[in-house]
């Protein structure tokens, strides 16, 4: 049973009367699967489930939504630890047979992109309108126009560090208001950040965290281009986004205990991931270069100085593996279509040196 809280008059009847669902549901004896698209729209849904959750034979529910922000500030019923939490991602490279680097860098891999005959284009109404319907919706802020000028100034500091200050000078919005439309971009998932990695840390390294918009093709859309932006350098953080996407889902749907970070020092030596956990200790930089040399894998090489036991990987835009210094040198293209949730970290490396 589907029922999609994106229809106003279903909506309207569960605000009036969230106990409604009860009618809904013909059937309450274990066999019956009700799925509740946007539930945010009507968190008070939550406590009626609940409560059928606790009788004999409940129904399996599954509730998607598209912000958390609702749930958490009117502070509804969370199921009682009832609930497993699963998040979704756009497709990984790994998902799609007929993936290409070039493509997903301009377009990214949203689903409803990727089935687009015209990505670009797609794009742009989904930018204007899924932003102006949530933003309105939620009553999240009331200039959206203002807001839609935030997105452009904060997609300069995709795959890097945040400088909140820089962005409202930049989109002439007071600091406090950033800070306010940043938390929107993360409860949204519209954004993410990426923490620094400091686990027995040997060096000093900085505080902030990481800022990505969510996919590729968002950010590529919302970046402004000019004579005076230079192609590379926009290419790059694309790059790093794409990886960054591909990345944070394989932690999430491997449902294990590795959790994704960067390294920075205040000296400025950086790399772009740190993947940790158990099974798992790699770091990871990014280059939007066909060509390596030992300079490009100093970062790597101090970063096992300090931490041995991690396996340095460097991926690039070259056709075939190579070694630089120690250091494994992946295509990056080849690194993520082998990146899937069922392999682990060094079953990737390996089928892509074989």
């Amino acid at each position: 049973m589907y029922l999609d809280l994106l229809d106003p008059r279903l909506t309207r009847e569960f605000m009036a009367n969230p106990d409604q669902i009860r009618e809904h549901i013909p059937r309450r004896d274990g066999s019956t699967t009700v799925i509740v698209d946007e539930i945010q729209r009507v968190p008070q849904l939550l406590s009626v489930i609940h409560a059928l959750l606790e009788e004999p034979n409940p129904p399996k529910f599954i509730m998607t939504g598209s912000s958390a922000r609702k749930l958490r500030r009117q502070n509804v019923d969370l199921l009682g630890g009832r609930a497993v939490l699963r998040a979704f991602h756009p497709f990984m490279a790994a998902e799609l047979p007929s993936f290409q680097l070039d493509e997903a860098l301009v377009s990214g891999t949203l689903p409803l992109i990727v089935a687009a005959q015209d990505p670009v284009d797609v794009l742009n109404s989904y930018i204007n309108l899924y932003v102006d319907e949530e933003v309105r919706t939620e009553a999240l802020t009331r200039n959206v126009e203002r807001f839609i000028r935030f997105l452009e100034g904060v997609s300069f500091s995709h795959a890097s560090l945040l400088n909140v200050s820089n962005v409202a000078r930049e989109c002439h919005v007071p600091r406090n208001v950033v800070e306010s439309y940043v938390a929107i971009l993360l409860d949204l998932l519209l954004a993410y950040q990426v923490p620094v990695f400091s686990k027995r840390a040997k060096r000093k390294l900085v505080a902030h965290s990481k800022f990505y918009l969510f996919d590729a093709g968002i950010f590529r859309t919302l970046r402004p281009t000019g004579p005076l932006d230079r192609p590379s350098e926009i290419d790059g953080a694309a790059l790093k986004g794409l990886v960054s996407q591909n990345l944070k889902a394989w932690t999430d749907y491997r449902k294990g205990d590795s959790k994704l970070y960067f390294w920075r020092t205040r000296a400025g030596s950086e790399i772009d991931f740190i993947v940790y956990g158990r099974e798992n200790f790699v770091a990871i930089e990014v280059k939007n270069s066909d060509r390596i040399t030992s300079q490009d894998v100093r970062a790597l090489n101090a970063f096992v100085s300090d931490y041995p036991q991690a396996s340095p990987v460097l991926l690039y835009r070259g056709e075939a593996p190579l070694e630089v210094r120690g250091v494994l040198c992946l295509p990056v293209g080849m690194f993520l279509r082998s990146l899937a949730p069922h392999e682990s970290l060094d079953s990737v490396i390996e089928s892509c040196v074989n």
